[in-house]
């Protein structure tokens, strides 16, 4: 993989903060994408997070149908190693997981505690174009009023990941990604509202 692994991963890893910090803002990694390894089962922003993020003292969990290759590699790496969707510190649901897996993975991954709160999930999930039009509203931290965003993820997805993010510090943070090399933050600081998640 001809990435720099210092310059491009910098730039990675300012795009995912400020994302962070600015939740719903759409942000490209195009311009860090130097080379991946397009043969891989997952978009280029999805990688290039992982390669960014993860190290050999993290876990991982991968939600697909076909993902042994691609668990195998990023664990080559990264040194990052695979684990149970309630031990990982990470959860990647690719493009081809079924929403009753992520709903599921969803309830049974790690939210953290009261003394480590941080000792939770993070999730990159893979779905549609990313847009700052649609039918989801975001209020909190870091959103001036609120912000308009369309992932293509249902009203059940919605309505599981409020269940885990409604004892305030526990929960669980979001990365979304898209085959257009964007990515969008979704922390547990956010409250996300549409017609069917109150």
């Amino acid at each position: 993989m001809a990435i720099d692994q210092v310059h491009d991963l910098q730039k990675v890893y300012r795009k995912l903060l400020d994302s962070m910090s600015r939740p719903g803002k759409v942000c490209s990694l195009q311009e860090a994408l130097v080379d991946v390894d397009s043969k891989l089962s997952c978009y280029e922003a999805t990688l290039l997070s992982l390669m960014t993020l993860l190290d050999g003292e993290v876990t991982f969990h991968i939600l697909s149908e076909n993902h042994q290759d691609l668990s195998t590699k990023i664990s080559e790496y990264t040194l990052a190693k695979c684990a149970p969707v309630d031990e990982a510190d990470y959860i990647i649901a690719l493009r081809d997981s079924s929403e009753a897996s992520i709903i599921s993975a969803v309830k049974q991954c790690k939210n953290g505690d009261l003394i480590d709160p941080q000792a939770s999930a993070t999730w990159i999930i893979e779905g549609e174009p990313l847009s700052n039009h649609g039918e989801l509203t975001l209020t909190g931290p870091g959103i001036k009023d609120s912000a308009q965003l369309d992932v293509g993820f249902s009203p059940s997805f919605w309505q599981a990941r409020q269940e885990r993010t409604k004892e305030y510090p526990l929960g669980i943070d979001l990365i979304l990604t898209d085959e257009h090399f964007q990515i969008v933050c979704v922390p547990r600081t956010t409250s996300v509202a549409n017609a069917e998640v109150e």
